[in-house]
C-alpha cells in the first residue's frame, strides 16, 4: 500500500476532513490556491506543495491525463528533504 494512502487510512478523523477539503480544492484548481506554492529547488521538478496547518502535501500534476498525483503527505521538517532523495 502506498504510503500517502497509508497515512490517509491511519490519520485522525479531523485530519481527514481536512485532508478531503484539500483533495477538493486541488480538484478545482491545482495551480493556484491560498496553500498551494510551486516548488523550487534541486529534486522538486514541477511539484507543488498544499499546506494544511504543520503538514504538507507534495503534488504534480499529469497535463496528459490530468490528474492531481500525491507523492507525499508529511510533516513540514521532513517533507521538503524527501523531496532531495
Amino acid at each position: 500500500m502506498p504510503a500517502v494512502l497509508k497515512f490517509y487510512k491511519t490519520c485522525p478523523l479531523e485530519w481527514a476532513k481536512q485532508l478531503n477539503k484539500c483533495f477538493s480544492e486541488l480538484e478545482k484548481n491545482p495551480f493556484f490556491g491560498r496553500n498551494i506554492k510551486l516548488l523550487r529547488g534541486q529534486g522538486s521538478g514541477k511539484r507543488y506543495r498544499y499546506r494544511i496547518g504543520d503538514y504538507r502535501v507534495i503534488y504534480f500534476v499529469d497535463k496528459q491525463s490530468k490528474n492531481v498525483v500525491i507523492t507525499l503527505i508529511s510533516a513540514r521538517p521532513t517533507a521538503y528533504r524527501h523531496l532531495i532523495q
